[in-house]
């Protein structure tokens, strides 16, 4: 089945940068999008960048201009992170959805993101 490892989450200081990857296995088959969201206590899972198969992206308006999202290669999924706020401290998910069935999704376990002040 598939499976989603989130990767390079942690501690930082408001203005650093940081690099989040997500490991894609089992999905054979094409992906008809890759996304990132996040996730704070109480919170509603918020939906941070977007990259469909056509190659297009959509990002929060809280994150556009400083996360980017790119596939490092056909299995890593990542989200590169600049300028960082301690507003962005959050759980951050990795989500994809097959081609074959958009309504139907898969979710990685999380990676924590905790910018201060």
């Amino acid at each position: 089945q598939v499976q989603l490892v989130e990767s390079g989450g942690g501690t930082v200081q408001a203005g650093d940068s940081l690099r989040l990857s997500c490991q894609i296995s089992g999905a054979f088959f094409s992906l008809n999008s890759q996304s990132w969201y996040r996730q704070t206590p109480g919170e509603e899972r918020e939906l941070v960048a977007r990259l469909s198969d056509r190659g297009t992206t959509k990002y929060a308006d809280s994150v556009k201009g400083r996360f980017t999202i790119f596939k490092d290669d056909a299995q890593t999924l990542v989200l590169q992170m600049s300028n960082l706020k301690p507003e962005d401290s959050a759980v951050y998910y990795c989500n994809v959805k097959p081609h074959y069935d958009p309504r139907s999704q898969f979710w990685g376990q999380g990676t924590q993101v905790t910018v201060s002040s």
